[in-house]
């Protein structure tokens, strides 16, 4: 062992004369302990967070959507469907009609996104039967003791509480196609609720109803024409890479969105809040930075005979700065190793036992959502071992100027 290092080790032991500064580097240790642990749970609870919401915004939507640029609808969707089946990464993918409506029931109105899917294919995109809490998910022809043959629809489940229906009730849906597009009068349609669903994201359970594709070319006076194709692949991350693909190979008239670019402002939002809390909670850091400076500098004081006895026996300037920048070094990564082991145990522990709950009611989830990269665990050490290591460097510094002959004389 170097003797720097052995005396660096010997300082941050408690003594009879250095026992409060030794105190202090403990102080110093235990805040930067703190802050790592902190920052790992908090940093693991919001993507714990950002998981939960993507999955089930995934559990509701495409990978990717392939659109007309003027929304004008495809007739050959078989032909689409075909170029890109073959394509890598792609799994599964369904035709699509998605059109703004008004929804009417007996109590109230709201507008409405009308889906129009084909049950079959779209099973393999939108896990539409796994979110079902009630009824069942039946967009065909249905017949209820008022003897009318009217066509299934699905609702959210907020949109189910704000009309107030239950299943088996008639609504009406107007489209504002007609409107939009041909300034004519809306085109309306009855329906009768089969079932509702409930992703927990109220942008879906509070505004979007399905109902079968011919139901919808029907209501939007369509004739044989789709919004567009849904595309599932076999991993989400690599959509942008797949988009860009689609995009060289089909071209004009067609434009390509992945699940991004649907939701743009929702996770560049996750991602700023990911690295304000980063930044914020890292001064909890600087605040241990900040003892471990005046920490070297008292000891510095106290330790100004034995700095000259060792530069009078032939140790260096650089022997002597070492000595304080090895036991900032060791007071960072003390902190920081059992802040990593304290931080990951606690984001371990709720991952497997959900101990800590949360009100369903108001979240998505009833229990504190645990996601753990290792990437941000290792971002988080390697920062605090900087951050502590630099505050040690102008005490160094100080340490390494004095002068051996007046320390020894006034000792």
């Amino acid at each position: 062992m170097k003797y720097e290092l052995y005396i660096a080790r010997r300082y941050l032991q408690s003594k009879r004369k250095t026992g409060f500064i030794s105190l202090i580097s403990y102080i110093s240790i235990g805040g930067v302990i703190v802050g790592v642990a902190a920052l790992i749970i908090v940093l693991s609870v919001m993507n714990g967070f950002e998981q939960e919401v993507r999955s089930r915004f995934l559990s509701a939507d495409s990978h990717i959507r392939v659109q007309t640029f003027h929304d004008n609808g495809i007739e050959h969707i078989g032909a689409l469907q075909n170029q890109v089946k073959n394509l890598p990464h792609v799994m599964a993918s369904t035709p699509y009609i998605q059109e703004k409506a008004l929804i009417k029931s007996k109590a109230g109105q709201s507008g409405v996104v009308v889906r129009g899917i084909a049950i079959e294919s779209a099973q393999d995109i939108i896990a539409l039967d796994r979110n079902m809490v009630f009824g069942s998910l039946n967009l065909g022809i249905t017949r209820e003791q008022d003897g009318k043959d009217l066509p299934g629809i699905v609702i959210g489940f907020e949109l189910a509480k704000n009309l107030q229906v239950i299943v088996g009730d008639e609504i009406v849906l107007l489209s504002l196609a007609g409107i939009e597009k041909y300034g004519d009068l809306p085109f309306s349609k009855r329906f009768r609720i089969t079932g509702y669903f409930e992703t927990g994201l109220v942008e879906f359970d509070g505004r979007i109803a399905y109902v079968s594709v011919a139901s919808a070319q029907e209501l939007f006076k369509l004739q044989n024409r789709l919004t567009g194709l849904w595309i599932q692949l076999d991993d989400y991350e690599k959509s942008e890479k797949v988009a860009q693909q689609l995009e060289t190979k089909l071209g004009y008239p067609y434009k390509v969105y992945t699940w991004r670019d649907l939701n743009p402002n929702l996770f560049a939002w996750m991602q700023i809040e990911k690295w304000g809390a980063f930044i914020v909670l890292s001064l909890i850091i600087m605040v241990a930075a900040f003892n471990i400076v005046s920490t070297l500098i008292m000891l510095t004081i106290e330790k100004q005979s034995e700095i000259g006895i060792l530069k009078s026996m032939g140790a260096t300037q650089t022997g002597i700065k070492r000595v304080f920048m090895y036991q900032g070094l060791l007071i960072g990564i003390t902190g920081t190793l059992v802040g990593v082991l304290l931080g990951t145990g606690f984001c371990l522990a709720q991952a497997q036992w959900h101990f800590f709950s949360i009100p369903g009611d108001v979240y998505i989830i009833n229990y504190l959502p645990i996601a753990t990269q290792p990437l941000d665990v290792l971002l988080i050490a390697i920062a605090s071992t900087v951050i502590t290591t630099l505050s040690a460097i102008y005490p160094a510094r100080k340490a390494a100027r004095l002068d051996p002959i007046s320390t020894i004389r006034f000792k």
